[in-house]
């Protein structure tokens, strides 16, 4: 494969994120030639931006790697001429994160950023900008792959993927921190540990463990009940019940917390809110701490301080991901594609969460060796429909689909109380939803 230099763009790079990222870049440079790295953002990223961008400059510059760092507001500009085309955004900022963790507890239901109402809020918001990114990619860098971070990941991979010509790739640092975290339970390195995936994003279980070539899933399962340490770092690590996992014969993701222990959950977070109040304001602080660390002209690496966002090995991950695209390795990779059948029981144009194989072409699901069981199944096609009603209600300004995708979830399952949540969501936010407003003004 030919060596040409590459140009990466990223949207949303005044992330207290990028600097992972930058760190990624530099370290696997010999691999990923990078000439110009392009951090790109929004009027109101403007600060965050600039100090970002400064400090990515010093770690380059601290490398001694020719990479060329950009910053700009003209969005177009970055995507022109790119090999791929990051997103890593948050419409509305974290102000908008505050309000969909906050409404939905006031009404007693699970307020998470990816998760249940939060979750539909903050897709109903993303995808439409995603679709205009998309737009912007096909007439400027047609050739490009967009490889997408921003949450919830699976429903913003899907509409890219259904609504778009674009190559997309979703990707979350959930698979790479969980491989991570089983190689630490046995003691070896994570390259020692294989697991299949089977679900969605943020609704995935492994489904079969390996280390070592050794198939050690019952063995996990077993040491795995109230175990610290398997979970996210946003995630409240309550353990799990030894017999909770034999039911299921799987080991659920770090999210499943929210579906199979809803009341405990639920209970932590009303806690949390009147402690430290939602989790985005205690983001906030974080992030304050860390821009006032970045502006430090000291400072070229990326701190510590960053992994207490929760954003573990999110640049090994995408850098894993482009790099093998790069070079076509045809290595497995866990992201989230189109299933075309892999996951029999979900329609074809379904985004999934599963293994790939990676190569120039992008990631190919393999279809998971191990059945989908009913415990598996039941819960997975309920989230599934509930995703495919709100990415329809995102992409149209629908707000039947809407109502029916907040009906139908399993935190919400309830019309009167459906209809609540969503009429105070899209009051809300309705400075980000001008579709919903156009839909309702046609109805008058």
């Amino acid at each position: 494969m030919a060596r040409n230099p590459l140009k990466i763009a990223v949207i949303g790079g005044g992330s207290s994120y990028t600097p992972e990222l930058v760190e990624g870049v530099i370290q696997r440079f010999e691999e990923l030639p990078v000439e110009e790295l392009v951090l790109v953002d929004i009027e109101e990223g403007r600060h965050k931006l600039e100090i970002v961008g400064a400090l990515a400059r010093r770690m380059v510059e601290k490398a001694g790697k020719p990479i060329r760092v950009k910053l700009t507001m003209d969005r177009r500009s970055a995507i022109q001429g790119a090999d791929f085309v990051l997103t890593q955004l948050r419409v509305g900022l974290l102000d908008a994160r505050a309000k969909d963790e906050a409404i939905p507890l006031k009404h007693g239901f699970i307020g998470q950023e990816t998760t249940g109402a939060g979750g539909f809020a903050k897709a109903l918001r993303t995808i439409p900008v995603i679709l205009d990114i998309c737009r912007d990619i096909e007439e400027l860098a047609p050739d490009a792959f967009l490889i997408n971070f921003t949450n919830p990941a699976g429903m913003v991979t899907e509409a890219a993927l259904k609504y778009s010509n674009v190559r997309t790739i979703g990707l979350c640092n959930l698979p790479i921190g969980t491989r991570k975290q089983i190689a630490r339970l046995f003691g070896v390195d994570a390259e020692a540990v294989d697991l299949e995936w089977t679900g969605i994003n943020h609704l995935n279980w492994v489904t079969r463990i390996a280390v070592e070539g050794r198939d050690v899933t019952d063995e996990l399962l077993r040491r795995a009940a109230g175990s610290a340490g398997l979970t996210m770092k946003n995630i409240p690590d309550l353990g799990w019940d030894a017999e909770l996992l034999r039911s299921i014969g799987a080991l659920p993701c770090s999210y499943h917390r929210y579906y199979y222990m809803k009341e405990e959950m639920l209970k932590k977070q009303l806690q949390e809110l009147q402690e430290s109040g939602t989790r985005a304001e205690v983001v906030k602080k974080v992030e304050a701490e860390l821009f006032e660390l970045y502006k430090d002209p000291e400072l070229a690496v990326k701190p510590p301080q960053l992994e207490q966002r929760g954003g573990a090995y999110y640049s090994e991950a995408a850098v894993n991901l482009i790099s093998s695209i790069r070079n076509n390795r045809k290595d497995i990779q866990t992201v989230n594609v189109r299933n075309g059948g892999a996951i029999r029981c979900l329609p074809d144009d379904a985004s999934i969460e599963v293994n790939c194989v990676i190569d120039a072409a992008g990631a190919h699901p393999v279809p998971p060796s191990t059945p989908v069981t009913p415990q598996i199944r039941g819960l997975l096609q309920v989230v599934k429909a509930y995703e495919e009603l709100t990415v329809e209600a995102a992409v149209h300004g629908d707000r039947d689909a809407a109502l029916q995708a907040l009906t139908i979830h399993p935190l919400v399952g309830s019309a009167e109380a459906a209809r609540k949540l969503l009429d105070e969501l899209l009051e809300a936010h309705a400075a980000y939803l001008p579709r919903f407003r156009v839909r309702e003004e046609g109805r008058t």
